[in-house]
Protein backbone atom coordinates (compact mmCIF):
# COMPACT_ATOMS: atom_id res chain seq x y z
CA UNK A 1 0.00 0.00 0.00
CA UNK A 2 1.38 3.67 -0.60
CA UNK A 3 2.10 6.37 1.59
CA UNK A 4 -0.67 9.27 2.01
CA UNK A 5 -1.10 11.67 -0.60
CA UNK A 6 -1.17 15.20 -0.38
CA UNK A 7 -3.24 17.32 -2.89
CA UNK A 8 -3.53 21.76 -2.81
CA UNK A 9 -6.87 22.69 -2.59
CA UNK A 10 -9.16 26.26 -2.02
CA UNK A 11 -12.08 25.30 -0.15
CA UNK A 12 -14.22 26.00 3.08
CA UNK A 13 -15.81 23.44 5.41
CA UNK A 14 -17.44 24.03 8.68
CA UNK A 15 -16.27 28.03 8.02
CA UNK A 16 -12.74 26.46 8.06
CA UNK A 17 -10.68 27.67 5.04
CA UNK A 18 -8.88 24.45 4.04
CA UNK A 19 -5.91 24.25 1.48
CA UNK A 20 -4.55 20.95 1.60
CA UNK A 21 -6.49 17.43 1.53
CA UNK A 22 -4.12 14.08 2.69
CA UNK A 23 -5.66 10.83 1.49
CA UNK A 24 -5.22 8.07 2.87
CA UNK A 25 -4.28 5.13 0.51
CA UNK A 26 -7.01 2.29 2.20
CA UNK A 27 -9.96 2.52 0.18
CA UNK A 28 -7.47 1.09 -2.63
CA UNK A 29 -7.49 -2.09 -0.61
CA UNK A 30 -11.23 -3.27 -1.38
CA UNK A 31 -12.36 -0.24 -3.93
CA UNK A 32 -10.73 -0.45 -6.58
CA UNK A 33 -13.16 1.59 -8.52
CA UNK A 34 -12.43 4.52 -6.53
CA UNK A 35 -9.12 6.88 -7.67
CA UNK A 36 -8.01 9.86 -5.95
CA UNK A 37 -8.92 12.11 -8.43
CA UNK A 38 -12.32 11.10 -7.63
CA UNK A 39 -12.00 11.57 -4.34
CA UNK A 40 -10.65 15.12 -5.04
CA UNK A 41 -14.68 15.90 -7.01
CA UNK A 42 -16.19 14.40 -3.81
CA UNK A 43 -14.21 16.14 -1.42
CA UNK A 44 -15.09 19.44 -3.56
CA UNK A 45 -19.07 18.79 -2.79
CA UNK A 46 -17.89 19.85 1.20
CA UNK A 47 -16.97 23.42 0.20
CA UNK A 48 -19.06 25.81 1.45
CA UNK A 49 -20.89 23.41 3.65
CA UNK A 50 -21.09 22.27 7.41
CA UNK A 51 -20.90 19.10 9.20
CA UNK A 52 -21.32 17.86 12.64
CA UNK A 53 -18.79 15.35 13.52
CA UNK A 54 -19.80 11.89 13.89
CA UNK A 55 -17.24 11.56 16.90
CA UNK A 56 -14.53 13.56 18.58
CA UNK A 57 -11.32 12.54 20.23
CA UNK A 58 -9.29 15.20 21.73
CA UNK A 59 -8.70 17.82 18.87
CA UNK A 60 -9.37 15.57 15.99
CA UNK A 61 -13.31 15.48 14.59
CA UNK A 62 -14.46 12.69 12.49
CA UNK A 63 -17.16 12.75 9.81
CA UNK A 64 -19.12 11.13 7.14
CA UNK A 65 -21.18 11.59 4.74
CA UNK A 66 -23.58 9.04 3.45
CA UNK A 67 -25.63 8.94 -0.19
CA UNK A 68 -22.57 11.47 -1.70
CA UNK A 69 -24.13 11.69 -5.56
CA UNK A 70 -21.70 11.86 -7.92
CA UNK A 71 -22.26 11.11 -11.94
CA UNK A 72 -25.46 9.13 -10.94
CA UNK A 73 -23.56 6.83 -8.46
CA UNK A 74 -23.80 7.08 -4.51
CA UNK A 75 -20.73 7.28 -2.41
CA UNK A 76 -19.73 7.00 1.12
CA UNK A 77 -17.13 9.49 2.05
CA UNK A 78 -15.07 9.59 6.11
CA UNK A 79 -13.03 12.39 6.73
CA UNK A 80 -11.35 13.92 9.69
CA UNK A 81 -10.13 17.63 10.81
CA UNK A 82 -7.93 18.65 13.13
CA UNK A 83 -8.69 21.59 15.42
CA UNK A 84 -6.37 24.73 14.38
CA UNK A 85 -5.24 22.67 11.45
CA UNK A 86 -5.94 24.27 7.59
CA UNK A 87 -6.32 20.11 6.19
CA UNK A 88 -8.54 17.04 5.91
CA UNK A 89 -8.27 13.93 6.14
CA UNK A 90 -9.71 11.45 3.74
CA UNK A 91 -9.92 8.43 5.82
CA UNK A 92 -12.12 6.02 3.22
CA UNK A 93 -14.33 6.30 0.10
CA UNK A 94 -16.52 4.02 -1.29
CA UNK A 95 -19.42 3.70 -3.51
CA UNK A 96 -23.09 2.40 -2.22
Amino acid sequence: MNERRSYAVNININGRDINEVVIDPHFEKKHSDIDYALILELVGYLDGREFLPEESEGDWEYFMLDQLEHEGKLYRLVWCMRAQCLFIGIINCFRR
